[in-house]
């Protein structure tokens, strides 16, 4: 499946005070399977590929959460977030991030320093829905 470079919006014909995500991870397939995830629960989904494409689109745009894989080329999820979060403060406490490496020495640090939400991947669906929705209030 190849991802979708544009926002994904969501279901037609249903009326929701809508939250934007987005989701940063440079595995394409699983950001794009992530979009559609939840754009079919009624989230405004917008994807980045690497932390810099990420950077961009936070200076662009206003999201509600990120979802943020930690290790990936180029900018890391965590160095993301310490950017992020000087460009839009609200950003802090919304981000998930999600890491198939919660056993490195280095992520857990990261992980347990920022008090941080996050899933060990592969993650069930819908822990990652509840888990955004407790998020989001």
């Amino acid at each position: 499946m190849k991802p979708d470079p544009e926002p994904v919006s969501p279901k037609e014909g249903k009326t929701y005070a809508l939250k934007a995500i987005l989701v940063v991870d440079d595995d394409q397939q699983l950001a794009s399977a992530l979009q559609w995830i939840l754009a079919d629960e009624n989230y405004l989904v917008d994807v980045a590929y690497d932390g810099d494409e990420a950077l961009l689109k936070v200076k662009a745009h206003d999201y509600d959460a990120v979802i943020c894989d930690l290790k990936m080329p180029q900018l890391r999820g965590d160095e993301f977030y310490l950017k992020a979060k000087e460009i839009r403060p609200p950003l802090e406490d919304r981000f998930i991030f999600i890491t198939g490496y919660a056993t490195d020495p280095a992520v857990r640090h990261f992980l347990i320093e920022q008090e941080v939400k996050f899933l060990v991947k592969p993650f069930p669906i819908p822990g990652l829905i509840s888990c955004l929705r407790e998020l989001l209030g």
